[in-house]
């Protein structure tokens, strides 16, 4: 019997809005043969980046992709990754003979020191390596000072989300998500000029290690050679990369005081169910609704995320001849009164 050498993993992190999943769409896309799973990390149980990668063309069927990408809930894997990491890995390792590499996209604020930590885990460690860290940056954001493409939503996400750091400013989490990297991808950097791209790899290259590398990219478009193969086995070294995280600690992550659940309603004109849900918000204190409405007449399925009384929308992809045209919605708050909330919703939208 033929005897498996490790799984090679890479990990790519990054700001919301950066290009990560660009760059996965790209890796998928340029595979060459190799047998790759993806796991996609997003918070809430309808993950949406899983969604856009599900919906890229990478020559197999739809049924073969939903096989090849993991999807996990609840974003943080700082806080989630022992609850919902190791199943998927466990699974992805009985498999490995049938796999080429591991992607793993983490969330837009996830760090990403505690999840290649998890390699050490005997289970895993034995089976799997971490190929590399690459940290996706978004030049343009960081020659603006502001390190994300749209600051204020970003901060204001991951001040409501309730498996995201908390408490950490911008700057900090990006230095975080720096020190992990064993790649960094200056993104966009098409959209600069020369002194101020030079001026952006300046301040990243403070972050990092002489070894690691920096290079350019617009919209991900980098050959495989490139991002895979780099063998660094980070999850030997590390607990040797200090960032602001560590000093930390996971004290302060109480998401004891939080809930979260799923609820299906009916189809209901938007306006209606927008309203419904505008109540639901004032009335309960939720924090958060996310998830995937029916439209009657309309053939796609309505895509919505809300902070607060805010709600961004749009119809991200056709209904499929066996979906039931149902909308199913992730409700995030404290202290939630479930059983209230969903039949509140149920009246106002029969």
């Amino acid at each position: 019997m033929k005897t498996l050498g490790k799984l090679p993993v890479t990990i790519v992190t990054g700001f919301l809005g950066a290009g990560k999943t660009t760059l996965l769409r790209h890796m998928l896309g340029h595979a060459d043969g190799r047998r790759i799973a993806v796991i996609v990390n997003e918070f809430g149980e309808l993950g949406i980046d899983g969604e856009i990668l599900k919906q890229c063309s990478i020559g197999c069927s739809e049924e073969e992709a939903n096989g090849r990408i993991f999807e996990l809930a609840n974003g943080c894997l700082c806080c989630t990754v022992q609850e919902e990491f190791f199943p998927v890995m466990r699974e992805l390792v009985a498999r490995r003979g049938e796999l080429d590499h591991i992607l793993i996209e983490t969330s837009g604020l996830a760090l990403p020191k505690p999840l290649v930590q998890a390699f050490n885990w005997p289970e895993i460690r034995n089976a799997c390596t971490v190929d590399a860290v690459i940290t996706v940056v978004d030049s343009p954001a960081v020659a603006a000072g502001t390190f994300a493409a749209f600051p204020d939503q970003v901060d204001q996400q991951r001040k409501l989300d309730p498996n995201l750091d908390h408490e950490s400013p911008l700057h900090e989490l990006f230095a975080d998500q720096l020190a992990s990297a064993d790649l960094v991808i200056l993104n966009k950097a098409d959209l600069l000029d020369a002194a101020a791209l030079a001026a952006v790899r300046a301040e990243v290259a403070e972050e990092l290690p002489p070894a690691v590398k920096i290079i350019e990219a617009h919209g991900g478009e980098l050959p495989l050679d490139v991002l895979l193969g780099l063998n660094c086995e980070t999850e030997l070294h590390i607990d040797a990369r200090k960032t602001h995280h560590d000093l930390e600690g996971h004290e302060d992550h109480d998401h004891d005081e939080f809930d979260s659940f799923q609820v299906e309603l009916p189809q209901a004109e938007e306006a209606r169910l927008l309203s419904a849900l505008k109540d639901a918000v004032a009335k309960h204190g939720i924090l958060r609704i996310k998830g995937f409405a029916a439209i009657p007449g309309k053939p796609m399925r309505l895509l919505l995320q809300g902070v607060g009384q805010r709600f961004d929308k749009h119809f991200d992809r056709a209904w499929q001849a066996d979906e039931a045209r149902v909308s199913r919605l992730i409700v995030i708050g404290q202290q939630l009164d479930q059983a209230t909330i969903e039949a509140e919703l149920q009246a106002a939208l029969a």
